[in-house]
């Protein structure tokens, strides 16, 4: 196990996604340690970005792109649901994360945030596993690798919030029960629910309307907590997605096949560079539209509601970051799934 002392170099990595997302970190109580074990160390901090911002912004994306839309779009949709669900329920159960002495904490900028459930281990479980149930009846691969990478890969998640002293043990399995049965009442409707989502002309006004009523009736706290920017982040991605998924149907845009590619050289090799370059493209005007948007959405509510840029307290309240969080979010949903194919057919990767 780990004891303590500060890495400046993951402090000087995350302080300015600290910044962008509005979160400041408790400097009074920071705490000291010196890593002993650097495998386990790494290991799990790096299991923990796997629930985090930096792993949904590049996996589901890379999905639709290289895979299959129809697993992409089953994802976004469970994974925005259960993501909805575990965060209105730690704002509703109020249960408080483990206290620091006795665990330590190696994420300081979750704090604010109570307990149960984890939402990292309700995230990992709903991706890993509907990632196997979308796709065992689509692809040949023996269901034992798939059924061992899912329990791998949400394993990891679960013991990462243990190691990082984010969670109870309690927290974790509760947020891994819970995704488990949201997996088992959503699977036999889903293709009910997908095809709704592609036919239904009510699908791009829903998609808006539904997800900002849940982000303006988020449960009210005493005191500031980032659960509701999140949840509002998390929504606002998911509902671009869906409207790009609904407009994708209507317009029959062409599908990612590799019975396109007419290049020169072996098929596996073929696959992966092209793989590669879609990402490439994709995460690049991904990344570049969300900072545009911020900026752009930022801009536009400080002149409504007259504030200085440097007012976090202003950026707080709930006029301001529930259509700031929302719009910059929903508008890199949209770029993923719309902008970033249309530009991948103009290069020639479809």
């Amino acid at each position: 196990s780990a004891s303590l002392l500060p890495c400046s170099f993951l402090i000087a990595q995350t302080s300015q996604f600290l910044q962008e997302c509005g979160r400041t970190p408790k400097r009074d109580c920071a705490q000291k340690y010196v890593v002993k074990n650097y495998f386990y160390y790494y290991l799990f901090r790096f299991s923990a970005a796997l629930g985090e911002e930096v792993f949904y912004i590049t996996f589901l994306p890379f999905i639709y792109w290289n895979i299959d839309h129809s697993v992409s779009r089953r994802m976004t949709v469970i994974w925005s649901i259960v993501m909805y669900i575990g965060q209105v329920s730690k704002d509703i159960l109020k249960w408080p994360r483990p206290l620091s002495p006795p665990v330590v904490k190696l994420e300081r900028r979750v704090d604010a945030e109570f307990g149960m459930p984890s939402t990292h281990a309700m995230a990992a479980t709903a991706i890993s596993f509907s990632f196997l149930i979308a796709t065992m009846n689509q692809y040949k691969y023996p269901f034992e690798l798939g059924l061992t990478g899912a329990l791998v890969f949400s394993t990891l998640v679960c013991l990462s919030r243990l190691y990082t002293g984010m969670h109870t043990v309690l927290d974790v399995i509760g947020g891994a029960l819970i995704s488990a049965v949201l997996l088992v009442l959503f699977y036999p409707v889903w293709d009910i629910i997908d095809h709704l989502l592609l036919t239904s002309p009510f699908c791009p006004l829903l998609s808006i309307a539904v997800p900002l009523v849940l982000c303006y009736n988020y449960p009210k706290l005493e005191y500031y907590s980032p659960t509701r920017a999140d949840t509002t982040a998390i929504l606002g991605a998911g509902a671009g997605a869906t409207v790009g998924f609904w407009l994708n149907n209507q317009y029959a845009t062409p599908v990612y096949t590799r019975e396109n590619f007419q290049l020169g050289f072996p098929l596996i090799g073929t696959i992966l560079v092209v793989a590669l370059a879609r990402f490439f493209v994709g995460i690049c005007i991904i990344l570049l539209m969300r900072q545009l948007m911020k900026n752009v959405v930022l801009g536009m509510l400080r002149y409504r509601y007259k504030f200085p840029i440097g007012d976090l307290e202003a950026r707080r309240r709930l006029e301001v970051e529930v259509p700031y969080k929302f719009i910059t979010y929903s508008s890199v949903g949209f770029s993923a799934t719309v902008i970033v194919p249309l530009l991948h057919q103009l290069l020639g990767l479809i």
